[in-house]
Parts: C-alpha cells; structure tokens; sequence
C-alpha cells in the first residue's frame, strides 16, 4: 500500500463531497451544506496560491482516499500551523492517516516558517487523538468552542518543532578524538566482541588532531561470517556486557539464538542517561557502505536493550543533491517499546560534516540534523545507553568488492553529551 499526497486541484470538489456524510462528520458537528463545501473546495485552492494554507487530497495506490493539510493559525499567543484530515471510512484503520500525516510532517518541516504544530481532534475522536500522540504530538490541555451550531470540545495536541537549543549549556564529555591515542575511559574498540571475537571484531582506526577515522582495509576480515555473512564492521562502543561462554547474555541480540562465544570484561564507560547526545559526522557515498550513530541500552538487564537511532545513513541513499538520514527508535528486544523509525532527505553534501543528535527526556525523544529539528517520538528508554559509532561494508550483489574504493574511511569530528536540565 502507497500512499501519497497531491496537491488539491479544481478536480477534487467530490472528495470533499464524499466527505460530507454524517459518518464522516460525526466528530464536527455532522454535514456542511452544499454550499459550504464548495466554498471550502474554493478556498483549499485560493489559499495555496496566497500561502495560507497547502492542502492535498491523499491517495492510496492512485486511488483517492481522503484529504490532509496545514494553515497558519495564531496558537495561545504563538504563531503556529494547524493540521487536520480526514479518510474516507473504507481505508480507516488501515494505517493511511499515520502515513499522511508523516508526509505532512515532512512538508511542514520543508515549507514552513513556524516551529510549532497543532491539531485539535474532538475528544470522543479516538482514532485522531491516537494519531497524534504516535506522531509525537504533546496533550497539553482541552477546550470548548462554537462549532456548527454546537459546542465541540477537542483536545489540544502540540508538535514542538523548534531547533535545538545549547545555549548557555555545557556538555559534561566532549570528545575530539585528538590526543593521538583512543582513550580507553571512553571506548571499546570492538563490535559485539561476545558474538564473535575481539580479532575478528577488532576496529580499523585513527586518532588525532582532524578527530577520528574509521576504516575498512581490503583485509579487513567479516566480523562474524556464520552468523552475518560478509558483513565487514569498525566500530567504537563506549560499554561492554555480556556473560559467560556459551551463555545466551550479551548486548544487541540481532537474532535468535545467538550464545557467547568469547567471554569479555565488562566495561561500563560513558554511558549516557538522558540529556542531549551529539555527533559531527561525514558520511560515505558507495553503495556498499553504512555509518551509523546508534546508542543502545546497556543491557546488564535484558529488557533494557533499546536503541536510539541518531543517523543511520546508507551510501547507496545519497545523490548528488543529499541523501536519506535513518532517525528514531527501534525496540531491539525491549518490550515495552515500539518501533518508531524514518528516513528523513536532508540537502546538501552528506560526506562532509553535519551534526546529529538527539534530545532525550523522560517522556520523549526529539530527533535534529544541524540543529535542525526533523522528528519526534513520545517514547522514551529509561535506562543508560552506550554509544555506539560504527561503519559496515556490506556484502555487494555480485559478490566482488569494491578494491577500488578501499578503504572505506567514517570521518568523525566529535562526539559530546549535555546532562538533563
């Protein structure tokens, strides 16, 4: 299923009539008159040429299922914008609404001015009012207005787009990588060493005063070739847990199965706990390679094992324009997390330095790219993370690597985190 948004034309007058029934309008006071959707359907068109407003009529596999938009509104004092939708009751419940309203997002982040979204879903609206907290919107309070002819109360939902903010703050680590040897107090030069072992795991690296490089040389070996193929890896991790040999205990478990099968030291370095973690980081544009930004949970308890994904930026997603940024949260094996990711275009040149971080406090996690902000999720991880920075090389399709472009080099200027306020 593929949905889409296209900008409304004077040939979309019958979704808003379509729209127009008393199941659709149950929540809004029941139908308008005829009139009043085509004066609705005219304005939908003049506002997109004023600026007021960009609204679409959504689709679903080419098909018209409903419409979805934003305008600017004044918001508690604030300039803001207001988003609403509606889909037509045959694609209900089917996902359609929390992936236009992700492109929505998207276009809001790409066209707008304002750093504050709203929506107001009547308070009986369940679907709606679900919508947006997955969405990340904020609850901030309900109220009562004239509407129709009634009274309709809604809930206030608020999607905090503002940039990231340092000032005046200090972050507690910073590092530069640029002291001409890996300091040991921060850093574990290896990759999930438990699954494999610490020669095969072990990082190709530099440090120094241009910060750190990762490498993967032509010898390079595949970290754990029974387990993930081919799949070559230099990786940094700032913690260490596992258990004992042939035990089922150890960090990112990325399969069934999975024992111990070269005992490690427990290492418990940096390791964050809400607060903001940044990165300034170069991607690489070949098709066989991925750097990544990913802290995960300890996991000295197994459930505590989600990841906060910060970049996650394949080379064969980048162009001569930009590329795709992977942000969000996957749940790994923590159970009381859902997975919560996308892959955001980001313009300009990803293989020089850009920053990414993101903002974690006990209830959600604000997502940035050059302060930017780009994504929100209303989940959060209560529990430490370590960091781990890391670029793969991944397996090519006819089976010949690339000799030509090794090594592949993941430049990073530095790493730091804030302490909560």
């Amino acid at each position: 299923m593929t949905v889409t948004l296209h900008r409304w034309s004077v040939d979309d007058l019958t979704v808003l009539e379509r729209a127009n029934t008393p199941e659709m309008t149950r929540f809004l006071g029941g139908p308008e008159a005829p009139e009043q959707v085509v004066d609705r359907h005219a304005r939908y068109l003049r506002n997109w040429e004023t600026g007021e407003s960009r609204m679409f009529r959504i689709d679903v596999d080419g098909v018209p299922a409903g419409s979805i938009g934003w305008w600017r509104v004044e918001h508690r004092g604030r300039p803001a914008y207001e988003t609403g939708w509606g889909v037509e009751p045959g694609w209900q419940g089917r996902g359609v609404a929390t992936e236009a309203l992700r492109h929505i997002i998207a276009d809001v982040r790409a066209h707008g001015e304002r750093d504050l979204l709203v929506a107001y879903p009547g308070v009986d609206n369940p679907g709606s009012n679900a919508l947006c907290r997955r969405a990340g919107f904020a609850l901030t309070g309900s109220d009562t207005m004239p509407w129709r002819g009634a009274e309709l109360t809604f809930n206030v939902w608020e999607l905090d787009m503002s940039p990231l903010d340092l000032t005046g703050r200090e972050p507690d680590v910073e590092e530069r990588f640029d002291e001409g040897v890996l300091d040991e107090k921060l850093w574990w030069p290896f990759y999930t060493p438990h699954w494999s072992s610490r020669e095969r795991a072990a990082a190709r690296y530099t440090v120094g005063a241009p910060g750190l490089e990762l490498r993967i040389d032509a010898d390079t070996p595949p970290w754990a070739p029974d387990l993930d193929g081919d799949l070559r890896v230099s990786h940094l991790q700032s913690g260490q847990f596992s258990g004992p040999l042939a035990s089922r205990v150890g960090q990112h478990r990325f399969r069934k199965g999975l024992t111990v099968r070269e005992e490690q030291p427990e290492r418990r370095l940096w390791l964050p706990r809400f607060g903001v973690i940044e990165a300034r980081l170069a991607a690489i544009r070949h098709p066989s390679a991925m750097v990544a930004f990913w802290p995960i949970g300890f996991e000295d308890d197994p459930d505590d094992c989600g990841e906060i994904c910060i970049a996650e930026i394949f080379g064969s997603e980048l162009d001569d324009a930009g590329g795709w940024v992977g942000v969000g949260v996957k749940a790994q094996n923590d159970p009381r997390l859902r997975e919560d990711f996308e892959k955001i275009r980001v313009e300009g040149d990803l293989t020089d330095f850009h920053d990414y971080a993101v903002e974690w406090t006990p209830d959600r996690l604000r997502f940035f790219i050059d302060h930017r902000w780009v994504k929100t999720v209303a989940q959060t991880l209560d529990y430490p993370v370590q960091l781990m920075l890391d670029v793969y090389e991944f397996p090519p399709e006819k089976g010949i690597r690339d000799a030509a472009a090794l090594p592949h080099r993941f430049r990073v200027d530095r790493v730091r985190t804030y302490p909560p306020v």
